[in-house]
């Protein structure tokens, strides 16, 4: 099944404009897919694998081989296996600099590749792919409730049961960890990687202790904060930091990690199916993870980014500015959420006029004279274009 993705348009729009344009994103997670479908449209197009060896062949010589096929749209799949191919891509541009003429796909972070494509300043356009999201799921099957059980990688959003799709992120965990992360040049132990990811799962949206976390593995803190670089830039996690903003009192100051897949997440907890996460004490931590990927992807905002908390129990779970305006959400499970008596101090603190308390399904209705809004993730998406966020 094969279904147009949101960042299509802008890999296309870019591609118009710059000589080279990269495609970042976790294994799997349909880069690949997108960069053929995009090459079709394309007079002349040639696409390489750099973990196939036949194709790294072909690059042993990659400055004579790639000045030969010049006039094609080249498509380079798992960049980062070869990043010594990054000189040689600006030399090709700089000798004839034309929009279109490198597609690079990798998946390891924008930060991460940044360190070996430097040389590319001022040639790049970088995208992200992530998993699905609800707004690219136009066929009527796919609610809500199979995105959080199944999570957004392809293979397991649209196989033919809940259990194939268990089973094929059980073996994306096992290929990802004994293979993967050494392909991508990462040297770290699969077993402990292994117990690392699960005891995330068990502290999903938490704020981190490192050392705490180091303690429970038996390994040292700046183990763990290695290991938790390689799954965020593997795009396995993502971090959330403290909002910063100039208050006189005692702020927690540690970030927050969430898994970036709920598919994922249940797979490590051997939840099969909707009603094992709904029942699972963790659920509120993977709809939250869940609604802020979607609602950050929607608003599209520029850092700072991150979550208010205070010593004295004033929470905040979101946090951004945009049009000058400090946008602010909560996220509950409940479709009439209980909500604490701190909200309203914690509003004033921050000079937010109004809060958007996101839940799976509900009406939407006021708060507190109107300054808290209570209405469904599908409806705050519906009432923002994406970029916008008014």
């Amino acid at each position: 099944m094969e279904i147009k993705r949101k960042i299509e348009s802008s890999v296309r729009e870019s591609l118009s404009s710059f000589p080279v344009v990269g495609i970042l994103g976790p294994r799997q997670v349909g880069k690949t897919t997108l960069a053929k479908t995009i090459c079709r449209d394309f007079a002349d197009s040639l696409y390489l694998d750099l973990e196939r060896p036949s194709d790294l062949a072909r690059l042993t010589d990659a400055q004579f081989f790639l000045r030969e096929h010049q006039g094609k749209l080249i498509c380079l799949d798992e960049v980062q296996r070869r990043p010594e191919i990054f000189p040689v891509l600006r030399s090709l541009v700089d000798e004839r600099r034309r929009p279109g003429r490198f597609l690079v796909l990798g998946s390891t972070s924008p930060e991460l590749l940044r360190q070996a494509s430097e040389t590319l300043a001022g040639r790049i356009a970088y995208h992200e792919l992530k998993p699905f999201f609800i707004d690219e799921m136009s066929h009527k099957k796919f609610s809500w409730r199979v995105l959080l059980e199944r999570g957004g990688f392809p293979d397991s959003l649209f196989a033919k049961n809940s259990q194939v799709s268990l089973s094929w992120r059980e073996n994306f965990l096992s290929t990802f960890m004994e293979r993967d992360l050494s392909l991508m040049g990462f040297d770290c132990s699969p077993s402990l990687m292994r117990r690392l990811w699960l005891m995330l799962a068990h502290c999903n949206g938490q704020v981190m202790n490192y050392s705490k976390l180091g303690q429970s593995l038996d390994v040292t803190h700046p183990t763990i904060k290695r290991y938790l670089d390689i799954l965020t830039g593997s795009f396995m996690l993502f971090r959330l930091d403290p909002y910063e903003v100039n208050l006189k009192k005692r702020l927690v100051k540690a970030a927050k990690y969430y898994l970036s897949d709920s598919g994922v997440f249940n797979s490590l907890l051997d939840l099969e199916e909707f009603s094992d996460l709904y029942n699972h004490p963790g659920f509120g931590s993977v709809w939250e993870g869940f609604a802020i990927r979607h609602i950050l992807e929607r608003f599209q905002p520029k850092p700072p980014i991150g979550f208010f908390r205070s010593h004295q129990g004033e929470e905040i779970d979101l946090l951004f500015s945009k049009r000058g305006k400090l946008q602010a959400f909560e996220f509950k499970t409940s479709s009439n959420p209980n909500l604490d008596s701190h909200l309203q101090r914690t509003m004033d603190s921050l000079a937010i006029n109004t809060l958007h308390v996101v839940t799976p399904e509900s009406d939407s209705f006021p708060l507190f004279s109107g300054r808290v809004r209570v209405q469904s993730l599908a409806t705050l998406l519906a009432e923002h274009t994406a970029g916008r966020g008014d």
